[in-house]
């Protein structure tokens, strides 16, 4: 019988003892430490970005911006109704109080955007009578605007979404019926790059799409953007937005979209990033009577899946991809708790609503 003192006593609580302490190295391994953020595990594959407005300048998501991004962009102040609302007035605090914080924390800053059929202030259309202007005046109108805003942030802004979102919804058009093409056909597509680059020759500029990964979408953009790169317009990247959801896309459509679009030549941004734990609608309606937006175990669990599987495809491309922004902060605030469903929380982003990370942030850093 053996003393509760003998070597092979002594020994078993060795042996224990370090299989303890491997077992909590391995744990800790696991976790992501407390002083890294997003930007530090991607520091040598491309940096990591973020869509702010001014409320998000100050206090405790300011803090969260500067310990995980390294980039911004402005949700809305940059968009052309907010910056120019009137003919001969811009307003520019809230994009100069974005572009100054950024400096003041060496984050990146994306331009967003210069041409989009949405948030386009009227008059830009119309004449004194209310009449539809010439495509001249129209286009005119367009390089005032776009040499006005980008050689205000020339050197501090490095990237522009020059064109959103040209591509039609509808599979059986190609590009979408806006006033834009109404009035100026196609031109005003390749005009608004050369507006752009003669504005900021160093700026990378691109154009800017939801559902990219889609097949048949794929291939009007691609189809778009071959037509521009042939012209030698200076488009030099395409923004996949990255409005995803639970169900799509798979990794087969997303490898097959960063592919395709590279094969031109052409770098590849994730621009607004989401994953919405409901499935894409277009059309905006009223909440359902009885319909949940419960945040379950079993949604969080797939959502986890789908941002560990969409970042280490961002990975293995990090030759062509060259950055990843996500579309707000946090799921404290997100444009997808107003659409296309009024009142309906949604919960898509790596951060909850007390701005601590999920479990698709630890998927993210877990590499």
């Amino acid at each position: 019988m053996r003393t509760l003192n003998s070597p092979a006593r002594r020994g078993r609580r060795l042996l224990v003892a370090g299989l303890l302490a491997g077992s909590t190295t391995l744990l800790s391994s696991q976790r992501p430490a407390a002083d890294k953020g997003l930007k530090d595990y991607y520091k040598d594959y491309f940096p990591v970005g973020v869509a702010v407005g001014p409320q998000s300048l100050q206090g405790e998501e300011a803090a969260l911006i500067k310990a995980q991004f390294n980039s911004v962009t402005p949700e809305n102040a940059m968009k052309m109704g907010p910056i120019h609302p009137e003919e001969n007035r811009y307003f520019w605090r809230d994009a100069d109080a974005i572009v100054s914080f950024a400096q003041a924390n060496q984050l990146r800053v994306r331009g967003h955007n210069l041409l989009w059929h949405e948030q386009t202030p009227k008059w830009l259309f119309k004449d004194a009578a209310g009449k539809p202007v010439s495509k001249a005046v129209l286009l005119q109108r367009l390089k005032d605007h776009i040499e006005t805003v980008v050689k205000r942030y020339k050197g501090k802004i490095y990237a522009w979404d020059v064109v959103n979102e040209a591509i039609s919804d509808n599979p059986q058009e190609f590009l979408r019926n806006s006033e834009w093409l109404q009035i100026c056909g196609d031109e005003f597509i390749a005009k608004a790059f050369e507006y752009a680059h003669a504005a900021d020759p160093q700026a990378v500029l691109f154009y800017n799409d939801y559902n990219t990964e889609r097949p048949e979408k794929r291939e009007r953009v691609y189809r778009l953007l071959k037509q521009l790169v042939d012209a030698k317009v200076p488009v030099h990247a395409v923004g996949l937005q990255g409005h995803w959801s639970l169900q799509e896309p798979t990794e087969q459509e997303l490898r097959a979209a960063i592919e395709r679009y590279a094969s031109l030549g052409l770098k590849v941004q994730v621009t607004e990033l989401d994953v919405s734990i409901y499935p894409w609608e277009k059309e905006r309606r009223a909440k359902r009577a009885g319909e949940s937006d419960a945040y379950t175990p079993a949604l969080e669990q797939q959502q986890t899946e789908q941002y560990r599987m969409f970042f280490r495809v961002f990975r293995d491309y990090k030759n062509v991809l060259t950055g990843v922004t996500f579309w707000n902060v946090s799921d404290r605030y997100t444009w997808l708790d107003t659409y296309p469903v009024a009142g309906r929380k949604n919960h898509p982003l790596l951060f909850d609503q007390n701005l601590k990370p999920k479990k698709a942030f630890q998927a993210v850093v877990n590499f």
